[in-house]
């Protein structure tokens, strides 16, 4: 279990969906579309460790950045929600 919260950024479990609910939120905001708040938190809980694989590989620290976790790690969750909700509507044909 210890291993999926890293993933999340270290936030633990209740910070993982606290922001991927945010995540989720902003992404549908940014993309355009509805989401109810189980479907954002998929998405941004989902986005937020492919936002984390990728800023991890590229060596970008947003925490650092910011000077906490919280704005660091919403930043790099929404971005992934983003990408993840692009690639499903490529995939969708919309």
């Amino acid at each position: 279990m210890n291993n999926i919260m890293q993933l999340g950024g270290g936030l633990g479990f209740w910070g993982t969906i606290l922001v991927g609910i945010l995540a989720g939120w902003l992404a549908h905001t940014v993309m355009g579309g509805r989401g109810g708040i189980i479907w954002n938190l998929i998405i941004g809980v989902i986005g937020s460790w492919l936002g984390f694989f990728v800023a991890e590989k590229l060596n970008i620290h947003l925490g650092e950045l910011f000077h906490g976790w919280f704005w660091g790690n919403l930043l790099v969750s929404a971005a992934g929600a983003i990408v993840l909700l692009f690639l499903l509507r490529l995939l969708r044909g919309r």
